[in-house]
């Protein structure tokens, strides 16, 4: 089981990174401009939104929670991203830069994955999409609670590995949904 599960991250992350690639061709890298409370603002839309039509089941805007999920994804990957290059002051990167970076964390972010899933035994696949949502948004209000802290906490992890799980959660449910069309 553990190795669909590998091939349905990477199947997931492959979707996301064609579309972080395309919005990186069409718009640069504009989010090296946003600070990380505003990326964590910007997930956190993210998530509200995928709450609300969760709960209403209608919406009025043509974009589903599947396309939501998919921006969790990447814009925790930017959170990684720009955590990295801190001290990094350009607002502009190379689209090859931005990639392998991108690459890369989302090689750190499987590896957690596939060392949590051994150990918490495949659980995600009995729970619902929504409870990845409400995680999502309790994994932000710490984030943000964190950043509140100017970083410092006394026994939790930091920042990075709160979007660790965004992520990971955000690829748990767009598995799911992929699973409940087939």
């Amino acid at each position: 089981m553990e190795q669909k599960t590998s091939g349905q991250f990477d199947e997931q992350i492959k979707h996301c990174r064609e579309i972080f690639q395309k919005k990186t061709h069409d718009y640069g890298t504009s989010w090296r401009i946003l600070r990380l409370p505003s990326l964590t603002d910007q997930l956190f839309i993210k998530a509200q939104r995928i709450q609300t039509l969760e709960e209403k089941q209608t919406q009025m805007v043509d974009e589903g929670i599947e396309g939501e999920f998919i921006g969790l994804v990447n814009y925790a990957i930017i959170g990684l991203i720009q955590l990295e290059l801190k001290d990094d002051k350009r607002t502009e990167l190379p689209e090859v830069e931005a990639l392998n970076l991108y690459d890369k964390k989302a090689q750190e972010i499987k590896k957690l994955m596939m060392a949590k899933n051994h150990d918490y035994g495949e659980a995600w696949r009995d729970m619902r999409v929504s409870s990845f949502t409400d995680l999502i948004l309790m994994k932000l209000l710490r984030i943000k609670q964190i950043e509140d802290n100017k970083g410092k906490t006394l026994i939790s992890e930091g920042i990075d590995a709160g979007y660790h799980d965004i992520v990971n959660y955000a690829i748990f449910a767009l598995i799911k949904i992929n699973e409940n069309k087939n």
